[in-house]
């Protein structure tokens, strides 16, 4: 089955371009594309879709306010912004939303093709650049400090492979534990952390300093 993906930008040629780029993938489809914010609601209302590539900076509503009435009322679509706004105001509200990736539209096509099945995979990826961006200057920080909100080292291991974009597989191979044992431990983070998916623990743990950019 392919990956359905809705584009959601202001620049027509930016939308051709990226279904000209997306066309050349087997398990991609491009399902519908749109100009504004408030075509980007109506299209995920409309339609069966997975993965949602939106621009923030677009008419009538903004990306940023489609992505929060998106995520309410279609929590299983994946969003993943594009967009050439780096502010760390801006990535912080959108991360904050719990969006699946956020991506600069400098960024190659294989990486954004990669970004595209990761999340279509719910493994969701945002950048270390990104995060980075949000926090601002990171200097090298240990892997946990003495303030860890109750986390255990195992669950402090499991938060830093999600903040390097791990999805539970990979998580559960590089530390020889099985998914579901992932899934326990990203409960227990989640709880601890008072946050609801992995996109806002990642950025929790970013603020907090509880994991190393590396």
């Amino acid at each position: 089955m392919s990956i359905r993906i809705v584009i959601a930008d202001d620049h027509t040629l930016l939308r051709e371009g990226l279904c000209r780029i997306l066309e050349f993938e087997d398990d991609i489809e491009v399902i519908g594309e749109v100009g504004d914010g408030q075509g980007a609601i109506n299209l995920a209302r409309r339609l069966d879709l997975d993965v949602l590539l939106i621009d923030l900076n677009m008419p009538i509503v903004s990306g940023l306010e489609a992505c929060r009435v998106i995520r309410r009322e279609k929590p299983n679509v994946g969003i993943i912004i594009l967009t050439v706004d780096d502010s760390e105001d801006k990535v912080f509200r959108v991360l904050q939303l719990g969006v699946a990736s956020y991506l600069l539209k400098d960024v190659d096509s294989k990486m954004l093709i990669d970004s595209i099945r990761k999340v279509y995979a719910c493994s969701p990826l945002v950048s270390s650049a990104m995060l980075t961006s949000a926090h601002g200057e990171t200097t090298d920080l240990p892997l946990h400090k003495k303030q860890t909100f109750g986390l255990s080292d195992r669950e402090l291991e499991i938060l830093g492979c999600v903040v390097k974009g791990s999805s539970n597989k990979e998580i559960g191979h590089s530390l020889f534990i099985s998914e579901k044992t992932v899934k326990n431990h990203l409960s227990s983070i989640f709880r601890k952390l008072l946050v609801e998916d992995r996109t806002q623990a990642a950025l929790k743990a970013v603020k907090l300093e509880l994991v190393a950019l590396e």
